[in-house]
């Protein structure tokens, strides 16, 4: 019990020192490389804490070496700007005057409502509240807002890439009949809408795959 007491109290130092001496970086949004460093720093932990047979000298080097790899890394980023691309990745423009770029959330294996979600988490709750929208290489989302709000109003998703959201759709008071209206008006079908959202004011956020956003305005089921 002491044994494992002692191992674990010096495995436990030995990573402290390394995770400061990583950097900031390390313990705040982290690069890919940088999460993927942690998983292993962790899981090299593990082993000699729990296995008194492996001597603790063997998971304190294991640790120094991906500690080592980790600063090579990050010279390369310093000095060699390609490596740090194919490395790190590099910022998406997923939102620009046109609206949203379907060819960079797929390329980042992310759809609308994952857009939509992270732009409500940095408190944006309209897809035009933003002139850009982008996606940093560590997955934050970052925008260049407009100065003022485009509504105050929540707004639901109707149609995300194709697809209706039912639930929606009948709260908004959008049936089947009014749906296909509303589509044949903006000579759309419904697997071409690349999104579709609408606020309780009845204010419309309409993309069609192709084309620039349009605004519109619809009468709903009250306001919410």
């Amino acid at each position: 019990m002491a044994l494992i007491f002692i191992r674990t109290t010096v495995i436990f130092i030995a990573l402290l020192i390394l995770i400061r001496l990583m950097g900031k970086s390390q313990i705040g949004e982290m690069q890919p490389f940088e999460f993927v460093i942690t998983l292993l720093i962790a899981e090299l932990a593990c082993i000699p804490m729990a296995d008194t047979s492996i001597p603790i000298l063997y998971g304190i080097i294991a640790i120094v070496t991906i500690f080592i790899l980790h600063q090579i890394v990050q010279l390369l980023n310093m000095w060699f700007k390609p490596v740090k691309t194919v490395i790190c990745g590099k910022p998406s423009v997923v939102i620009n005057k046109n609206g949203i770029d379907e060819f960079q959330l797929k390329k980042n294996n992310l759809d609308v409502s994952d857009l939509i979600e992270s732009m409500r988490s940095a408190g944006y709750f309209n897809l035009d509240d933003v002139y850009y929208g982008l996606f940093e290489a560590n997955g934050s989302f970052s925008a260049l807002e407009k100065p003022e709000k485009a509504s105050y109003s929540l707004s639901l998703t109707l149609i995300d890439g194709g697809k209706p959201n039912a639930q929606n759709l009948e709260r908004c008071g959008f049936d089947k009949e009014r749906l296909s209206s509303f589509l044949k008006e903006q000579n759309a079908r419904l697997k071409d809408v690349v999104v579709m959202t609408v606020n309780g004011e009845g204010r419309v956020y309409f993309q069609k795959r192709g084309e620039k956003y349009k605004i519109l305005n619809v009468e709903v089921n009250g306001q919410w």
